[in-house]
């Protein structure tokens, strides 16, 4: 029987985007909120070091035992619902704002690797140029929306002093939103107060113009360094990522449902905490998950406990209304080959059906985030620019949904179709990394690999970089801001 609706309908209709995958019953998801609630109430968490927090917790009505902290059924969840569902993080460029928990993916390259992959000299510690390279090609790569934060450790630079070096090459050769520091609260302090200056903004009601990453130690601990960076962020009414470090059976239980469980209380305590120093200061609900090779000790990433972690840590963010933090293209092989694609590529599509809000590790990571790789890089980039294309849904034609059809008809064919050359390039998409020669073109060639592809690509990026405009004011205060605060550092 013929449609009845017609071809001009059909083009005003909204194609829905990939829906994220409800992998939890309501029974079980129930289920695993009490046992969360359960392991706050009777197992407690650990704030170390940190009395400031445990008199927030006492105060507000948790039980206090040395420094461990009881946190009655109820009191985290109603505290945790202060965060917003979404906030945006504002970039130097209005243009690069973001919204994180707006429905569509916030990505961020690899974060901490202290080692690169080096084409020439192999692997080796990474440098200052290192980290400059990656800030630079988080600004040239167009699916990725944010600079991250560390997106390597410079290891060339004097520990106590490398984080204003990094913030300021964020604010050199980026305008896209970055992430502070959290490897020392005064550092964390340092970040604020830099980003102040960037954005030339004073008092304490302040936008978000950082986010900083919050990692827990797990099994259920926060020490003095997370709790109190935490409390500088949240108290500045920055965003907080706050993360919990699951390794099936090391760092969290080797079944699903027990790792999902102590994930859940040890975010809710985190959200909780940041609500008691700050109402309504912005936290994602952040996981970091991979298994354990008991015989081996190596990292799994690929996994079906792995997917089933990642899908249902979403269903549970999103039912405490937070935006979620999850992995990219994660993987423990050495180099950008099969291995890496294979886990990258399985890693990628469990975040994108999770819903992810926000993916940290998006691009470059390598060796189970030991190393950073600018040809990996640029091979995660563009396939995540293909997992975003599927955000937008199903395209519509611009006219008559049948109007290339009319013009063939049977028998023919669409290469010379009016539709085919006005549209086709746009229409479809295609891979600005991958081999797409003819085999005897290819063979011509000398075999090129997909490593030599990245390689070219992360050299016409660079080439074609350009850093982003910034007020001659505005970079001389922050360079007077770096400068001060290395002589105060230094003691001088």
């Amino acid at each position: 029987m013929p449609s009845s609706v017609l071809p001009h309908q059909i083009a005003a209709q909204s194609i829905g985007r990939i829906p994220p995958c409800t992998i939890l019953s309501e029974a079980r998801a129930a289920e695993i909120e009490g046992l969360a609630e359960t392991i706050l109430a009777e197992i407690g968490v650990n704030f170390t070091d940190n009395p400031a927090a445990l008199a927030r917790w006492q105060e507000a009505g948790a039980e206090v035992q040395g420094e461990r902290v009881y946190i009655p059924r109820g009191l985290a969840r109603r505290l945790c619902a202060t965060a917003p569902a979404s906030f945006v993080q504002q970039a130097v460029n209005p243009a690069r704002s973001v919204t994180i928990g707006g429905g569509k993916p916030v990505i961020a390259p690899v974060y901490g690797p202290p080692f690169v992959l080096d084409p020439v000299e192999g692997r080796r510690a990474a440098r200052f140029g290192d980290f400059q390279m990656l800030v630079r090609l988080a600004q040239a790569s167009e699916a990725i929306s944010h600079a991250g934060g560390t997106l390597c450790e410079p290891t060339d630079l004097p520990l106590e002093t490398r984080h204003l070096d990094m913030l300021m090459a964020h604010a050199l050769l980026s305008d896209k939103p970055f992430m502070g520091s959290t490897t020392d609260p005064e550092r964390a302090r340092d970040s604020v107060a830099f980003a102040r200056t960037l954005f030339g903004l004073e008092g304490d009601d302040l936008p978000v113009l950082l986010s900083a990453l919050i990692n827990i130690g797990s099994p259920l601990s926060f020490d003095a360094t997370m709790s109190e960076c935490l409390e500088v962020y949240a108290g500045a009414g920055q965003a907080c990522v706050i993360s919990a470090y699951a390794i099936m059976g090391a760092t969290a239980p080797v079944t699903v449902i027990g790792t999902l469980a102590q994930a859940l209380a040890e975010v809710m305590a985190g959200t909780a905490y940041a609500q008691l120093v700050r109402p309504g200061a912005p936290v994602v609900f952040g996981l970091y998950a991979n298994a354990l090779d008991t015989k081996t000790g190596a990292s799994i990433f690929s996994s079906p406990e792995m997917t089933q972690l990642t899908l249902a840590a979403g269903q549970l963010a999103r039912r405490m209304r937070l935006p979620y933090r999850a992995g990219g293209c994660l993987t423990a092989a050495f180099e950008p080959d099969a291995h890496a694609g294979y886990e990258a590529a399985n890693s990628l599509w469990a975040s994108q059906l999770a819903g992810v809000d926000f993916m940290l590790h998006g691009a470059g990571w390598l060796e189970s985030g030991l190393v950073a790789s600018p040809e990996k890089f640029v091979l995660d980039a563009d396939q995540i620019s293909a997992t975003l294309r599927q955000y937008d849904g199903l395209q519509s034609a611009s006219g008559d949904p049948l109007a290339s059809l009319r013009e063939v008809g049977p028998g023919g064919h669409f290469l010379g179709a009016e539709e085919t050359l006005r549209e086709g390039e746009a229409r479809l998409w295609k891979s600005a990394v991958l081999e797409d020669r003819t085999h005897d073109a290819w063979e011509a060639a000398n075999r090129p690999d997909t490593v030599w592809h990245a390689r070219q690509c992360v050299n016409r990026l660079l080439d074609a970089s350009q850093p982003p405009s910034l007020a001659p004011e505005r970079r001389a205060a922050l360079e007077a801001f770096v400068a001060r605060r290395k002589k105060e550092i230094a003691g001088l």
